[in-house]
């Protein structure tokens, strides 16, 4: 009852009195593959290999291993961005708008 406008007559703010509910959607429906695309699995397996080496180069006392490791977080990072931009990561805005207004969304967007 705080967030209602002070002008409002009871009967609206009552449940069932005659008001009229505002809806607050979101603008639009994120693409359904929640991510799940070549680009994102190659960076997430890259990155984690990469700080898996690191962390062991860490452990062990060995800063070449860490560097190395700290080199392969870096290109995962690389990689999953050309990937990305080659057509295999999510779709974007720039996707939709290819495909055109009123069409059906690709099979990846799925």
């Amino acid at each position: 009852m705080a967030d209602q406008a002070l002008g409002t007559p009871p009967a609206a703010r009552a449940p069932g009195g005659g008001g009229r509910e505002v809806m607050h959607l979101p603008p639009s429906a994120p693409p359904r593959n929640h991510g799940r695309t070549l680009a994102a699995w190659t960076t997430t397996a890259v990155v984690v290999a990469g700080a898996v080496l690191a962390a062991v180069g860490v452990v062990a006392s060995l800063p070449v291993l860490a560097w190395v490791g700290a080199g392969v977080v870096v290109l995962g990072l690389v990689i999953g961005a050309t990937m990305a931009a080659m057509g295999y990561g999510q779709p974007g805005a720039r996707d939709a708008a290819r495909r055109g207004p009123g069409t059906t969304p690709a099979a990846s967007d799925r």
